[in-house]
Formats: structure tokens, sequence, C-alpha cells
């Protein structure tokens, strides 16, 4: 059978590119009402429920009907701070179809990443297991006029709604706004090295890249079955979890519950998995399973596997060949990119431990910091030539570090990575402080914050070391005031209190207690003398710093 091929024309009708209306809607129109959109899996049970394209149209008009019943427009952002649960995907769609603006936080966030991101909310939808994480901080969220409580069966009050109830009594009849390629559609977060998180804005006319790098990389076919094991916190998780494949009409599996190897391997086999994108963490975790585990499933019908979120190591695809009997093509993009930019894919050449080659529409180059195109298999800034769809058009809030990503005529990543002779490009590291733990962006600024809320840290410098697992683990160097003594007690403490005000994924792995931290004469923590000390290496060049 052959792999579906991106035809423009058929997903935009109209000049009509609503990401709602495109991934429900139109799909119906193309007869694929009664296939299968969604097979979402409980954790621990593995039960499984269906939802056809049909049902997901029907639920998503009465959530933008239920939120336009209430007071919500074109550009209100609307946020999901949820499990992965069906109710998550419905959301998310419906409030696309409204023309607000669609933003999912992690379920595990802490008050301290809930306040950075929520600034600018209107509404929050959310279970009631969640909603103690919020109560407290309400009063700090001036601009949140709701909060939609997926399992409460009343109201509570004037802003503490019952998202069934006002779903019972919304139409399963909506006709979605003419939506222009420029509308607003997706707000994800990330971090920097300093100061608090950014909002990445998208646009409803990232579909075509979506959909255009979902055919060329992921070539799925008509009948496949796909998984996409990302969280919609996560941009991976709504451009490759939610937008690519149901546009191009594919039925996605999603697995409710967190890794747990029995599961995962479970649902690839009973599901009949062909096409698998996941994180080079949990293919880490996987590792250290016995050879003779994987012999148990049965994964005939697994014809793809791929990986994102940080370097595919090249031990992990020897591990893969070996006892998977499988490659896995690893992928490369950010959450501002809002698409796939480089990667390997089926059709191309292997090099074990790189990136791949640029996609067909992208324009990739290695330039220095003065803009010059560097030659081959030397290492510089990884940059874009900009203008893709999907392409972020600000950070909310900071229009000028927004602008200063673009210079040369080129976007700046952030990352430093070389290309080689053949047109492969390698990533070498980022040229921020920026932690990637488990494929996931963690500002030291952040945590170093957290960790000078306890009273008995006086100061502290965190940086990201290598992992085995983690690919970078969160390192926290902490100077105590004088009269406390380090206690087990105490490293508990530290580690709570990060994960209660950013993450879990934050907290440190290691704590290390010191007598100072070397600084600029400025008082800048210097973090590469620091990371340099940890790994043994020569920390170069001191004459900025204080003696």
């Amino acid at each position: 059978m052959a792999a579906v091929q991106f035809n423009p024309n058929t997903l935009v009708r109209n000049n009509q590119y609503n990401l709602g209306y495109i991934c429900t809607q139109l799909q119906c129109e193309l007869g694929r009402g009664d296939k299968v959109a969604l097979r979402w899996i409980a954790p621990a049970t593995l039960e499984k429920v269906d939802f056809t394209f049909r049902q997901l149209e029907k639920a998503t008009n009465q959530m933008a009907n239920a939120l336009q019943e209430i007071g919500y427009k074109e550009g209100d952002i609307i946020f999901t701070f949820l499990p992965k649960i069906p109710m998550q995907f419905i959301a998310v769609l419906g409030t696309l179809k409204l023309k607000a603006i669609a933003a999912c936080l992690f379920s595990n966030f802490g008050d301290e990443a809930l306040l950075d991101r929520l600034q600018e909310a209107k509404a929050v939808i959310t279970k009631q297991s969640l909603l103690r994480k919020l109560q407290p901080i309400l009063d700090k969220l001036p601009s949140i006029r709701h909060i939609l409580v997926v399992d409460a069966p009343k109201h509570q009050n004037e802003k503490i709604l019952s998202l069934p109830s006002l779903l019972e009594k919304a139409s399963d009849q909506f006709v979605v706004p003419p939506t222009s390629e420029k509308t607003p559609s997706i707000l994800h977060f990330t971090s920097g090295s300093t100061g608090k998180s950014k909002g990445v804005q998208h646009v409803h006319g990232s579909i075509l890249s979506q959909a255009d790098s979902f055919c060329e990389v992921f070539q799925p076919r008509d009948n496949d079955l796909y998984w996409c094991t990302a969280d919609l916190g996560w941009v991976t998780g709504t451009s490759y979890g939610v937008i690519a494949p149901w546009s191009q009409g594919t039925t996605q599996v999603h697995y409710g519950g967190a890794y747990n190897p029995q599961d995962w391997l479970t649902v690839l086999e009973r599901e009949k998995i062909n096409v698998w994108y996941t994180a080079p963490t949990a293919l880490r975790m996987l590792m250290r399973e016995e050879d003779a585990f994987f012999q148990k499933f049965g994964l005939s019908a697994l014809r793809h596997i791929y990986s994102v979120g940080e370097p595919l190591n090249p031990e992990i695809l020897a591990w893969s060949r070996r006892v998977l009997k499988r490659d896995i093509y690893d992928t490369w993009f950010q959450t501002e990119t809002g698409s796939i930019m480089i990667a390997n894919r089926p059709g191309l050449p292997i090099k074990p431990g790189s990136m791949g080659k640029p996609l067909s529409t992208i324009t990739a180059a290695i330039l220095g910091d003065d803009g010059k195109h560097l030659p081959a298999n030397q290492c510089g800034n990884l940059c874009l030539q900009p203008g893709w769809p999907s392409m972020f058009i600000t950070y909310r809030q900071y229009e000028d570090i927004y602008r200063e990503k673009f210079r040369y005529g080129y976007y700046f990543s952030g990352d430093i990575a070389q290309r080689d002779e053949d047109g492969y490009y390698w990533f070498l590291g980022r040229s921020d402080d920026v932690i990637n733990t488990t494929g996931h962006l963690v500002s030291p600024f952040e945590v170093e914050s957290s960790l000078l809320e306890v009273e008995e840290v006086a100061e502290s410098g965190v940086i990201g070391a290598p992992d085995d697992i983690l690919f970078e683990k969160v390192v926290a160097f902490v100077v105590l005031k004088k009269s406390v003594k380090w206690s087990p007690e105490l490293e508990l403490k530290l580690r709570l209190h990060v994960t209660n005000r950013i993450a879990a994924i934050a907290a440190p792995q290691e704590i290390l207690i010191v007598d100072s931290l070397p600084k600029t004469k400025s008082g800048k923590i210097m973090r590469r003398i620091l990371k340099a000390q940890y790994l043994g290496q020569d920390a170069g060049d001191l004459s900025t710093m204080e003696m």
C-alpha cells in the first residue's frame, strides 16, 4: 500500500485554515466520518474507547458552543490543565474552532510554573484532583474568568463551573468561522537560560508544515495505526499527536498512563501499531529490560519507529536493530519551529548519531556568530531560513527577544551543530544553559530561584550534566546559610520544593553542597565553570571571574 501524499488543495478549501475544522469536519466531508480517529487506552486496565471522526466532530462542536455560550471568543487564551484523557483533545479542537487560542499545561506543574504561564489565561479546563493546585493562586491571576472542571457534576460557584453541565446543554452543530492562515492558534511555553518562561505563539497556517512533514517523514498509509507518546503540553503532542495525523485522516492510539514497559509493549502488540513516535529517554529505559522481555511480544505490524526531543544515541539505534529488528529515525525540531525541520526518514540512509537532513521544504545552514556560512565539519549556529508555515510569530510579551532570534536573514535556533560533507547535520549542544532532561527544556534560572526560596539556602547554581537515561540531569550546587547542617531531610525538602514550585522534571537529580559559587565580577553565576568542575574539565578563560 502506497504512503499518503500531502495535498494542500485537499487540506485547505476556500481559504479555511482552521485546525479544528480540518481535523474533524473536513475528515467527515472526505468520507472518513465512520473511521476511528482516536483510540484511547486507559492506564492499568488497558481498556480502550474509540472515537470516530464524526463523534470527534460533534464533541468538539459542543465544546465550541459551550465556550461561546459563557462568553469566550476569538483571541481568548483557554488552557487545559489535564492528564492525557479524551476530553483534552476535545477541548483543544473545540477551542480552535472558536478561533480562541489553545494552550496545554503539563499536569505535574507546580504553582510557580502555573503562575508564570497563566498570566494571560481567560479560562482553565481541569479536573477536580488538579483544582487544588489552582485555587491557592487564583487571586494572583485576575484575567481568569472561569475554571471549567471536567469531572464536576455541578457548578461550584460563578467562577468554578461544571464542564459536563455546560456540554449537556450545548448543540453538536457549530459553524466554524472563516479562519486565515495568520490567525493565532496554539500557544506553547519554553524556558530560557534566564528569566521566566516565554509563550511561543503559533498560527492556524501551521497545518501546511505539519501535514507536509508528517507525510514526508512518517510516510503513513491509509489504514495505519499511529502512536505518539508525547503529552499535549509539549509541542510534539499537539503538532504530531493531534494536528498532523488527524489532518491526514490517520487513526491515533493514545495511552493515558506514564511509562510502563509491560503496558507499552502490550499496546504496540495488541493494537498492531504501524508507526510509533517516542523519545530517546523512553527508549533508553526500554534498553534496561532483558532481551528476553521483548521476545514475548509480536511486533510484526510495527513498520517504523521515530524519536524526538533530544539526540538519539548511536547505541540506542544499535540496540533497536539487534532487539526490535527496526531502525529508529531521529527527528529535530523546536517549540518555535512548530514542525519537523531536520530528520532521518525511510529512503535516507542513517548515519548513527546524526540528526539527518533538512526536509525538502526547509533550508538549513551552519553560521558563525557573524552570519557567515561555515564549511563542512565546522561547528556553529544551527540556523534555518524563515518562511515555513509553522514558524512561530512571536514570544508573547517578549517581542524584543523574538526579534533577536532572526539575524542575517536566518532564524538562529540556539543549538550548536555541524554539517558533514554529505549534508547530514550533527547536534553538538545548546548555545545557552538550558537543560534538556527527558526531552523537556528546564531553565537553570528557574531552579536556582526556587532553591533560593528555601530558608536554609544562601546561594544556588544549577547545570545540566550528561546522564545515561535522562540525556541530561539537573545538578544543583548549593551554599547553605551559616549554622545550617546538611541532612537527608534537607535534601528531600529541596527536591520537593522544586517539584511543587516548577515540576518534577526540574527537581535536581544531584545536590552538591559547596562553600561558594564561581561568579563574574558583576555577580553573575558562571555555570560553565560549575559544569567544567563537575565533569573534571578545563574551565577555560577565568579573566571575568571575581577573585
